[in-house]
């Protein structure tokens, strides 16, 4: 006769706990938890990922950049300042980064709690869950166009002379030069095909041969020469890291203001070259581009790995040269040199700063 086995109770609680973790193991593979919730700067939960914004969709318009920006000003040195990308992120997390939404009495009614200081951006912002991307976004692409300058004016009491004034307000430059004039539209993303098939990742201003080209912020010279897409093209790093503006189809047998090089500093209103139509052809100072313009061009770089490749970040940049569009650089031509100069002597904190780090 067979005996009946009964298992002692240890092992068949040790099986049970055994099987109970073989679920959950399970369950946690195939259904993420929760709570565990994707930025728009991140593809996956990955802890190898690096953490750093992987695409910005910069759809602010004119009419919100301006009116932040008058916030800005307006309040400069009061109780309370009003720091124009912080309402502007904090109207992009409200529309989800979708400004055609947008509504002036949306910024005016922010502006009026902070100013109130019925409540701070902080307790505003607690609870949204984007905020902070849209903040680090934001700030990329404008992070260097306001703030403190020095700059010549026209003494009024002595016809002719100039003179030093301190300021407060937009020290970015539209990039193209005063009273040249110039047509554009929103061009980006449209269809490309010399080479390959492929995206407009710039803005096309449109103007005559030789137009000054204007430095739209500080920064340094990082590459410049003959490049078979943009001809001949110029690109400056803001001093930050974070943009990449990009220059090109720039004039035939003249493109750079002479004394620019590599390595060059440059602050924002500076001349760095002539309005042209080379490039389109590999082979270098050839004009193959049938209306001269502008191929204006930012680039944001939040890690080095962005800067070359198919992880590059292009923004649109149509909105943000219109608001550039309100202050520009009045130039005056050697006619022994042929190159153009500011009128108006120009000090940026953020060169002396980084010449004084060298």
């Amino acid at each position: 006769m067979l005996k009946k086995y009964v298992k002692p109770i240890h092992i068949i609680i040790t099986q049970l706990i055994i099987l109970l973790f073989l679920i959950i193991s399970l369950a946690n593979q195939y259904y993420p938890v929760a709570s565990q919730s994707v930025e728009p700067s991140s593809s996956a939960n990955s802890e190898s990922e690096a953490d750093y914004i992987k695409w910005v969709d910069f759809t602010v318009t004119y009419e919100a950049m301006d009116k932040a920006y008058q916030y800005d000003v307006e309040t400069y040195e009061e109780d309370v300042h009003l720091h124009w990308i912080e309402l502007l992120a904090y109207l992009g997390a409200k529309y989800g980064g979708d400004f055609s939404s947008y509504k002036e009495k949306d910024m005016t009614a922010l502006a009026e709690v902070l100013i109130n200081q019925e409540e701070t951006m902080a307790s505003l912002t607690k609870d949204m869950h984007y905020y902070s991307y849209y903040l680090e976004a934001y700030d990329a692409v404008l992070g260097g166009l306001v703030g403190s300058y020095e700059i010549q004016i026209d003494d009024e009491n002595n016809p002719g002379e100039l003179v030093w004034v301190e300021k407060y307000g937009l020290k970015g430059f539209s990039p193209i030069a005063k009273g040249f004039e110039y047509q554009h539209y929103d061009d980006f993303g449209n269809s490309r095909s010399y080479g390959y098939k492929r995206l407009h990742l710039g803005h096309d201003m449109m103007g005559q041969v030789g137009t000054p080209i204007i430095a739209a912020e500080s920064g340094y010279v990082e590459a410049m020469g003959w490049n078979q897409y943009g001809g001949w093209r110029l690109g400056i790093r803001s001093f930050d890291g974070k943009r990449y503006y990009y220059y090109a189809h720039l004039r035939k047998d003249f493109p750079y203001h002479t004394e620019l090089e590599v390595g060059s500093i440059v602050s924002a209103g500076d001349v760095i070259g002539f309005m042209g139509r080379t490039g389109y052809s590999a082979t270098e100072n050839t004009n193959n581009i049938e209306v001269s313009h502008l191929h204006f061009g930012l680039q944001l770089i939040f890690d080095e790995s962005q800067k070359e490749g198919t992880n590059e970040i292009w923004v649109d940049c149509y909105e943000l040269t219109r608001f550039l569009s309100k202050n520009t650089s009045a130039t005056l031509k050697n006619e022994e040199t042929k190159n153009y100069y500011r009128i108006y002597g120009f000090i940026d904190p953020t060169v002396v700063k980084y010449l004084q780090s060298q």
